[in-house]
């Protein structure tokens, strides 16, 4: 007699990972802002951790440009710089104007993916939930990078978009009326996957980064 397959369990995340997701979500919420220097006995008693995880989540942070580690202090929350401001937006620009150009002839299969996270930020905005706002526009963006089948693009990508998230969230929160704008902006790239012009879709995706670079160093 065939007995059924127990169903399969998601293995719980180590210690490591643990310590790494509650200091990066920290990090890029700015509940740890830039400048701040932490030790790594605080960091384990918010992650519930002991201190050699937090040592091993605290390296994939340097590795990633997030923390800078000193030895016996502790670790330092990077500062977002207007340097780091400029190379995020360029890095971002280009793999994003790529990416658009890449997905234009399957712009039909993607448009209903973009319009049910075009939906999400409009959700989000209304409950002046910041959190799922900028969830729902991250992945606007990310689902045209992911179209375009670099993978090697989408995993850079995806790092830009954590650093940009810190930046990101001073946006929405700093900037009168930059989340209608962005919602505006989105609903304008909608409209360009409905027409027959490459270019104006384009145009569409370069304003909104340009926009959104504009919001980001009047921040500074």
């Amino acid at each position: 007699m065939t007995h059924p397959s127990p169903p399969s369990r998601t293995a719980a995340p180590s210690a490591a990972e643990r310590a790494y997701r509650h200091l990066k979500r920290a990090i890029l919420e700015q509940i740890y802002p830039g400048g701040l220097l932490i030790s790594e006995g605080e960091i384990a008693e918010a992650a519930g951790v002991s201190r050699t995880p937090v040592r091993e989540a605290l390296l994939r942070l340097e590795a990633e440009g997030l923390v800078a580690l000193y030895p016996k202090r502790g670790a330092l929350i990077r500062p977002v710089s207007a340097r780091e401001i400029v190379d995020v937006i360029e890095a971002r620009r280009l793999v994003e104007l790529h990416a658009a150009e890449r997905v234009w002839p399957q712009r039909h299969t993607l448009r209903p993916v973009l319009a049910g996270c075009l939906d999400r930020m409009r959700e989000a905005h209304a409950a002046g939930d910041l959190r799922a706002l900028m969830e729902a526009d991250r992945a606007f963006h990310a689902s045209v990078v992911e179209a375009a089948g670099n993978e090697i693009l989408a995993e850079l990508y995806h790092r830009l978009r954590d650093r940009q998230l810190r930046m990101g969230e001073a946006s929405f929160r700093l900037s009168p009326g930059w989340a209608e704008v962005a919602l505006t902006e989105h609903a304008g790239q909608l409209a360009a996957l409905d027409g027959d012009d490459r270019q104006v879709w384009l145009d569409a995706v370069g304003t909104h980064i340009d926009n959104a670079a504009t919001v980001l160093r009047t921040l500074r």
